[in-house]
């Protein structure tokens, strides 16, 4: 299940630029991945130590630095000190709780975003913080653990298909950003799903589990929403803040992500009123199943009221009553108390009651 509110885990206390890792606690060495490229050459390896990775910062060609796995601290550190990244920049990247961000510090930007998957077992939506520097010919991403959405990125880079392989840093965190709001189109499309089942369950037959998946829906919304929203902003300014580390010819691909985004805000939008209606709808379920059941025990104890009275009647102990000594007295009594019975069974029926 996704945790929407979270503890705050750091540390309080701390002078500015502390690196603590504020996050999934792991054990094990951190992976770094080095793609170099151009339109001419191309090369892809797992790196060992950081001082592999320094050589590629003032290269020519477009280097992508992929980190998985923040719980070493000291490799994020060894990597901000090779690079020259503020050390704010490298606090951030080791928290994992932030809102999707755009900072400018002029010969490089950090962006911060959240990579939203769909767990089709567990039914639910999952949620990773992405942090991408990128600077004049390279872009450096981290991320917790292994799996992303980027591999159609790689894939693209290695068969040389596309534009991503003749542009720069720049088109390359276009192409990263453009993945992770792709991918979210694809988890509002099984939400969609599971609002539509539900919503059949609601009309037909509501149960506890019902109202528990609901709850759980509005719970994935509100994560969307906190992913999705401060987004804009990132997306606005990667568009219209004249970066000299974005392209013009880039920036009009940012505007066609920012319109993905709004596409996304917009059904995002409604799908937390479906959610919310859910609710009221699923109120009104149950209490017409408890009206249903109220009706039906009410007609029954109308009907046995005059029943009642007849069998009182003739359950007095006086001696001199008139039907007591009849031989078919007890059997014009129960028929006495049929022909009632019917009669307002017809009534009620006639009154569209039953």
């Amino acid at each position: 299940m996704v945790r929407t509110y979270r503890k705050r885990t750091k540390p309080l206390g701390l002078p500015p630029g502390s690196l603590v890792h504020v996050g999934e606690k792991k054990i094990g060495t951190v992976k770094l991945t080095l793609m170099d490229y151009d339109q001419t050459q191309f090369q892809e390896t797992i790196i060992k130590t950081v001082d592999e990775c320094f050589p590629f910062k003032d290269t020519a060609t477009t280097t992508w630095i992929n980190v998985d796995g923040l719980h070493d601290v000291e490799v994020i550190k060894a990597l901000g000190e090779r690079f020259a990244w503020h050390p704010l920049v490298m606090e951030d990247i080791l928290n994992t709780e932030h809102r999707p961000k755009l900072e400018d510090f002029g010969d490089y930007l950090y962006a911060v975003l959240k990579m939203l998957q769909y767990d089709v077992k567990k039914q639910e939506v999952t949620s990773e913080q992405i942090s991408v520097i990128i600077g004049p010919h390279y872009v450096v991403s981290f991320q917790e653990r292994e799996g992303d959405v980027f591999d159609p990125i790689r894939d693209r880079i290695r068969t040389a298909k596309g534009r991503t392989r003749s542009q720069g840093s720049d088109y390359l965190a276009y192409s990263l950003i453009d993945a992770i709001v792709d991918h979210y189109f694809v988890v509002m499309d099984l939400l969609g799903e599971q609002i539509d089942l539900i919503e059949e369950e609601l009309v037909t037959h509501p149960e506890q589990t019902t109202l528990r998946r609901i709850h759980r829906l509005k719970r994935e919304t509100t994560l969307l929403r906190k992913s999705v929203w401060p987004l804009r902003e990132l997306i606005r300014g990667l568009e219209r803040d004249g970066s000299a580390l974005i392209a013009e010819t880039t920036a009009v691909y940012m505007k066609d992500v920012y319109d993905h985004v709004i596409d996304v805000v917009d059904t995002l939008e409604t799908y937390r009123e479906v959610t919310s209606g859910m609710l009221e709808i699923y109120i009104s379920s149950i209490s017409n199943r408890t009206n249903e059941v109220m009706k039906v025990l009410t007609i029954i104890a109308t009907i046995f009221i005059p029943l009642t009275f007849i069998v009182g009647v003739y359950g007095m102990n006086f001696n001199y009553m008139p039907e007591l000594g009849w031989r078919w007295g007890y059997f014009a009594i129960l028929s006495l108390m049929t022909v009632t019975a019917g009669i307002m069974l017809i009534f009620f029926r006639r009154k569209k009651w039953i």
